[in-house]
């Protein structure tokens, strides 16, 4: 491979050698080159510079409002060779094949259950835990997810989103309607 400076080709050795010579002062993390550094410290001075023109969101790095702006323009580039959906973001891309894959990289160290995505793990091990830090605001109710909670909420609202086909009556939650409809198949 043919560089145009030393810099450049001194940078690329540093994939192969591992060398990280930039050390975050605040978190210790290290990284290959002083560009990654400086987005990386953005993460604790809170530093956005990059604005969406449309919604002025902002994100510390270029690629993110890029990733971002497709929220806007529709734009869904990553598409799934098995099933043909597409993803504004590869990395959801990248999730979603563990469906077809049946990839379950991440375990439950205490039930050894296993799931596609992080953040289900993460969910399930509050069951262990008995964490639930979602409260509700008006009757300080905890809940383990912040769907449950904002369920939860439409009891406040006394909202009934959930209605049945067959009859007139609608409910809270999903789960209640199911239970309901069993009745009328004669479960």
């Amino acid at each position: 491979m043919a560089f145009s400076n030393k810099g450049d080709m001194k940078r690329h050795h540093r994939i192969h050698s591992g060398e990280r010579p930039y050390l975050c002062d605040v978190c210790s993390k290290s990284f290959r080159n002083k560009s990654d550094l400086s987005q990386h410290q953005r993460i604790h001075t809170g530093e956005r510079p990059y604005h969406c023109d449309i919604c002025n969101k902002s994100f510390s790095n270029k690629s993110g409002l890029k990733r971002h702006q497709r929220v806007h323009s529709g734009e869904r580039p990553y598409t799934c060779g098995i099933c043909n959906k597409s993803f504004s973001d590869g990395s959801v891309l990248k999730m979603h094949q563990r469906i077809h894959s049946g990839d379950r990289p991440f375990s439950c160290d205490m039930c050894k259950k296993s799931f596609n995505k992080n953040f289900d793990l993460k969910t399930h091990q509050r069951t262990h835990s008995g964490e639930r830090p979602y409260f509700c605001d008006i009757c300080n109710k905890s809940f383990r997810t912040n769907s449950s909670l904002n369920e939860h909420r439409l009891i406040h609202k006394g909202e009934r989103l959930h209605s049945c086909d067959l009859c007139s009556r609608s409910f809270l939650n999903k789960s209640n309607l199911k239970q309901h409809q069993r009745r009328h198949n004669g479960e």
